[in-house]
């Protein structure tokens, strides 16, 4: 196995350190270490696998311990061995519908066969390095697999929650519900009730105590609550049973008709091999998110990952465990949790060892009712809406609808097969020859798509950009009019994953050979190729002559169509006829759109006037998403103050009781000029007209010079000096001078609206929110955490 398992590439950027023959290693000998973030990451992750884990075995009928040992063997073998460093593997829910029907068929030691089987398959793909090949299904496919899957885990456990025995398929599940309503056990359902309102009302605990509590995983308190209920009460129910280790059933030989053999070890290697990969890529997604942890955590091996799997459900398999594949929860739960090598992958596998030696005696507690509404209600969440919402922008829920009612009238193998019929139609409506390349030019790599970009093309598209080396320039040039859901993934979380390991990354349009970033670098031009807007002005030598123009490289010269002859309104119609050349084809129909509808913004953002403040980018909106109000320092006049300018008030009162916004935004930023003026103001002199404006802010002064009032703290640390600290304290301050307004005050009170206070950070390019607790004040960084919180 070892002759095929992927060789490292080299990296360029990496200096290597040679020492003399015969010295010895530098800093002495080598001690294994364990991070503590990877001990308490493991222990979170153990916490939600043991449960789920025997559930998952109840739920295809296997023996329980079952579960335990493909969740050891996962955790050990597949987190040792797996290209994806802080991918968790384990007994997944979208194998329980494989499983189950495979263990009804062939029988418990076959079906451990297959596994193995399926296991030898995965290493053979991972020596051919096919991996990337297994991308380019689609993920509407894949969603909708994984929603037949969950639905037919959901019928078939609500038997179990009702006290009784659930059927073959999802058809004799729905027919026999009824005569399972009319008989349910009380005993079952209540246990299962409790089992589900807890994991509901857990995550939603509140205030301070809520947030320490909901550290603990809230399968763990689902399960357990319901257990301790119901021996407290004694009711009298089935529970796990694990009989003695040393009658635990092991792998046979497969025993059947050879062509459903083939086709069961086929099944089990796609299921696997497709829900592992793409767990992996969005392992590196989330890795990217966090800050500081791409530089530690190496990008997805999906070749070693496949080989590491492939290892793993051979060892289960050879045990008696369940078949193997990535999962998404508890590898969630492991980069939140603060994970950063695979040892916390390893160290869960180890934890899980101890507790199937040491625990059963308290495993042996468990209802099976509890553990049948823990996985119903997983089966229940595999649904998603979000994916709903996503195939459907993407027109593709005609694949997804007919994969999902596949795997649940015909099963998981047939279902995916009329998927990827579906899918190919679709495409053949949209593909013409599509055309991937990649070439370097002066330091800048460009990968060129020349067609429309669909699932076909995801896994030549793969290979291209990681052709781009970590760090490099990179212009991705998209000339065709399409692109799928499964291209738009891939590209947008390769970019995230480049950008985060210090590249960059610049997408352009669909005309050839035009560039976003205009114009290209030329002596004295302080532009760079990722500057991601259109029309960004060069910085040119005081020599430049004003009517001389760069465009895509191109040195011409133009007429001064101003007559002024002056450089800015010569740029001012360059950036007119930029946008009518390529921006307005592209937002013509929108804006078409907002002129008939008027406009409808969620949201009314207040920021500075200061040039370096680009709304649209900061908050990534278009047309009709902001109405947006700026002014020096962000101020918010006081009501009732005369101030000779009511613009500002009249257009929160607008904003709010006219567009009714659900959101107000207070923005200041770093090296605010008005906070510098404040600063340094004296008393007196001639009140010129920016000196009557700025004492609006004389509050923010008043409250910072306060030592009663805590100073705000920026992600942690304090303020840098003190016109930081002003800035971040004028955020504070115009937020009471919102609540002071009466429209404000009106909504706030109805609870149709909602203040944030956002602090911009230019030199770091970084956001931060203000979160206000009973410590102070802090402004934390935005996450994508926060988005799904």
């Amino acid at each position: 196995m070892s002759a095929c398992v992927p060789t490292r590439a080299a990296d360029p950027n990496r200096t290597e350190r040679t020492h003399p023959p015969h010295s010895p290693p530098p800093g002495g000998p080598r001690r294994f270490r364990i991070a503590g973030a990877d001990v308490s990451a493991s222990i979170a992750v153990f916490l939600i696998a043991l449960p789920l884990s025997l559930g998952i075995a109840l739920a295809t009928g296997a023996p329980l311990q079952a579960g335990l040992v493909a969740a050891a063997v996962g955790g050990l073998v597949a987190g040792r061995l797996g290209g994806s460093p802080l991918q968790v593997s384990g007994p997944a829910a979208g194998l329980t519908v494989v499983t189950a029907d495979l263990i009804q068929r062939y029988g418990w030691r076959t079906t451990c066969a297959i596994t193995v089987l399926a296991g030898l398959a995965q290493l053979g793909l991972g020596c051919l390095r096919v991996a990337r090949g297994a991308l380019a299904v689609s993920p509407a496919i894949v969603h909708g697999m994984l929603a037949g899957i969950g639905v037919t885990i959901a019928v078939a456990q609500l038997h179990i929650v009702l006290g009784g025995t659930p059927q073959s398929s999802v058809p004799d599940n729905l027919r026999a519900l009824p005569a399972q309503l009319a008989d349910m056990g009380l005993a079952a359902v209540s246990v299962s009730a409790l089992t589900l309102a807890l994991l509901l009302l857990w995550p939603r605990l509140p205030g301070r105590a809520g947030r320490l509590l909901r550290k603990v995983p809230a399968a763990l308190v689902a399960v357990a609550g319901a257990s301790t209920a119901a021996a407290l009460v004694g009711l009298r129910l089935p529970k796990v049973d694990l009989p003695s280790w040393s009658n635990h059933a092991l792998a046979g030989l497969p025993e059947g008709p050879v062509l459903g053999l083939v086709a069961a070890v086929l099944t089990t290697t796609l299921v696997c091999s497709v829900q592992s990969l793409l767990g992996a890529v969005a392992v590196d997604k989330l890795v990217a998110g966090r800050p500081g942890l791409p530089a530690r955590v190496r990008r997805s091996d999906l070749d070693r990952e496949l080989l590491g799997q492939g290892a793993a459900n051979i060892v289960s398999g050879s045990l008696g465990g369940l078949p193997i594949a990535g999962v998404a929860v508890r590898t969630s739960a492991n980069v939140h949790a603060g994970a950063v090598s695979r040892n916390s992958t390893m160290l869960h596998g180890v934890l899980v060892v101890i507790a199937a030696l040491l625990m059963v005696p308290i495993l042996e507690l468990i209802p099976l009712a509890s553990l049948a509404a823990l996985v119903m209600a997983v089966g229940i969440q595999m649904v998603s809406l979000h994916h709903i919402r996503t195939v459907t922008r993407h027109r593709e829920v005609w694949v997804y609808a007919v994969t999902t009612l596949g795997v649940v009238s015909l099963g998981v193998l047939q279902g995916v097969a009329l998927g990827i019929a579906m899918a190919v139609g679709v495409a053949l409506h949209r593909l013409t020859r599509t055309r991937i390349t990649h070439e370097e030019t002066e330091g800048v790599h460009h990968v060129h798509v020349r067609g429309q970009l669909t699932f076909l093309a995801v896994p030549r598209l793969s290979r291209a950009l990681h052709l781009v080396p970590h760090g490099a320039d990179t212009v991705v040039e998209l000339d065709g009019s399409f692109m799928d859901h499964a291209a738009y993934e891939t590209l947008q979380d390769w970019q995230k994953t480049h950008t985060a390991q210090g590249g960059t990354v610049e997408i352009t349009g669909r005309h050839p050979g035009t560039r976003i970033s205009e114009p290209q670098a030329v002596t004295g031009c302080r532009c760079r190729p990722w500057t991601p807007w259109r029309n960004h002005q060069c910085d040119r030598p005081q020599s430049a002559s004003p009517a001389r123009s760069f465009r895509g490289g191109t040195d011409r010269t133009e007429p001064d169509p101003t007559g002024t002859g002056g450089a800015s309104g010569h740029e001012l119609v360059r950036g007119i006829s930029a946008f009518q050349r390529n921006t307005a084809p592209l937002v013509r129909s929108e804006l078409a759109r907002l002129a008939r509808e008027g406009q409808r913004p969620s949201q009314l953002f207040l920021t500075c006037a200061d040039s370096r403040l680009v709304t649209s980018m900061i908050t990534s909106s278009g047309p009709g998403d902001l109405f947006v109000v700026r002014n020096v320092g962000n101020l918010v006049p006081r009501p009732g103050e005369e101030s000779g300018d009511d613009s500002v008030a009249a257009a929160i009162e607008y904003a709010v009781d006219v567009l009714r916004v659900r959101s107000i935004t207070v923005c200041g930023h770093s090296g605010c000029g008005a906070m510098q003026a404040l600063l340094s103001s004296e008393p007196g002199g001639a009140q010129t007209p920016l000196r009557r404006w700025l004492r609006h802010g004389l509050p923010s002064m008043e409250r910072m010079a306060d030592d009663s009032l805590p100073w705000g703290s920026l992600a942690g640390r304090a303020p840098e000096d003190a016109v930081e600290q002003l800035c971040l304290t004028n955020v504070v301050q115009q937020l009471e001078h919102l609540r002071a307004h009466d429209s404000v005050a009106r909504a706030l009170h109805e609870g149709t609206l909602e203040l944030h206070g956002m602090y911009f950070h230019v030199g770091e390019a970084e956001a931060y929110l203000l979160t206000e607790t009973d410590d102070g004040v802090v402004f934390d960084r935005v996450r994508e955490a926060d988005l799904t919180a």
